[in-house]
């Protein structure tokens, strides 16, 4: 398997927009409704995975058909969200990196969960990502570099009780050394003033949001 980058789509929300990003050497992963989606603009999964209990009997031939491999489970004795095991499947080739698509949406709770979920990519040391229509988050616990991705604003949010050492260059609005708590908002909204930023933590998990209405 790749050691480049992993590109996992999941059955939430989905633009055929970030199509465009994928590139040859990826290596990508349906995860569910998301392998389903890829098929039907044309791509072919490397893995499909998930319990499939959101796509008929005929889509799930299709999907079964039109990826490289298969990997199904029973939907009511599973301990894994469908994005939690594409996560897993995608660590377990050592990659690069990670993408995550179609894990945001209408559940705020598989949103939430997802996000949390890249905690486990940063403990293996592998970059990983989240993006959607108007959002693309990343999680750092040491040094990030944050790009200009045509989004509008750049937030940080802690993920830990605390988040400390904060240090901001290339923003509208730059920190120092600063300490963010959870709940706080002092960190919301920021704008890059190039075409890049960087962003310094001495301890803690941060969240680095950037966004556009």
């Amino acid at each position: 398997m790749p050691s480049g980058r992993v590109v996992i789509f999941a059955g939430g929300e989905l633009s055929p927009d970030g199509l465009h990003l994928l590139d040859e050497e990826d290596f990508i992963i349906g995860a569910d409704r998301g392998a389903l989606f890829l098929i039907d603009h044309g791509y072919t999964p490397d893995i499909a995975v998930g319990d499939f209990d959101s796509v008929s009997p005929e889509a799930l031939l299709l999907i079964q058909t039109g990826s490289k491999e298969t990997i199904s489970c029973d939907p009511v004795n599973k301990d894994l969200t469908d994005s939690e095991m594409a996560l897993d499947l995608a660590l377990n080739t050592q990659p690069e990196s990670i993408l995550l698509m179609g894990v945001t949406g209408t559940r705020m709770d598989h949103t939430l969960a997802s996000i949390q979920m890249m905690t486990r990519a940063l403990q293996r040391q592998v970059a990983c990502s989240i993006m959607d229509a108007n959002n693309y988050i990343t999680l750092t616990g040491s040094h990030a570099v944050v790009e200009e991705r045509g989004y509008t604003y750049v937030s940080l949010l802690p993920l830990t009780p605390e988040v400390t050492g904060i240090t901001l260059q290339g923003f509208q609005y730059p920190l120092e050394n600063a300490t963010l708590k959870l709940g706080q908002s002092l960190a919301v909204s920021n704008v890059l003033l190039a075409a890049s930023g960087t962003v310094t933590i001495e301890s803690g998990l941060l969240l680095i949001i950037q966004s556009k209405d």
